[in-house]
């Protein structure tokens, strides 16, 4: 990014809880179907197993119930999500939700996120709740995350948004 688009990003707005509110939920329906497909990846996994006899599976358990009875799984899941988020972080600061409401994650002077970064706002995010901060902090409307990592999420106009979208492209 250019010096001079550095500064046209680093001068929008602090983003509200309202708007950061919905950006997650939508983000939260995003992750419901990557979970899914990750899901569906893991049971076609188990059953691949079990079809040439790698995996026998005791009496009465089915492939969900092997996979859930470790804690592999969770993590496995974990992973994916955060995967996710991170690359979406990192690559542009903008989710699928936050893109859809003008958000964009970036440090003070607007540029992006180092990985570094993104890794302490998965630590410190509380599956969202870290938002909730927002209220609190009505001056500067940062969440929990925001200042773990140093960051702020801020509001893009119409204009920047479509421009930084086709930018990233």
């Amino acid at each position: 990014m250019s010096s001079e688009a550095q500064k046209l990003h680093a001068s929008f707005p602090s983003a509200s809880f309202p708007r950061r509110f919905v950006s997650w939920v939508y983000d939260f329906l995003v992750a419901v179907a990557i979970i899914m497909l990750a899901s569906a990846l893991a049971l076609l996994f188990a059953a691949l197993l079990t079809t040439f006899s790698w995996l026998v599976l005791p009496e009465g358990m089915d492939h969900a119930a092997w996979l859930a009875q470790g804690p592999w799984y969770s993590l496995y899941l974990i992973t994916v999500v955060a995967a996710f988020f991170g690359w979406f972080w990192k690559r542009s600061g903008q989710t699928l939700g936050m893109r859809a409401w003008r958000l964009k994650l970036q440090n003070y002077d607007g540029s992006r996120l180092t990985s570094r970064q993104v890794f302490i706002r998965l630590l410190t995010c509380c599956a969202g709740l870290g938002n909730l901060w927002v209220l609190v902090d009505v001056k500067n409307r940062r969440a929990w995350q925001d200042y773990a990592a140093q960051t702020e999420v801020v509001t893009l106009s119409k204009e920047a948004n479509q421009l930084f979208y086709w930018n990233e492209l």
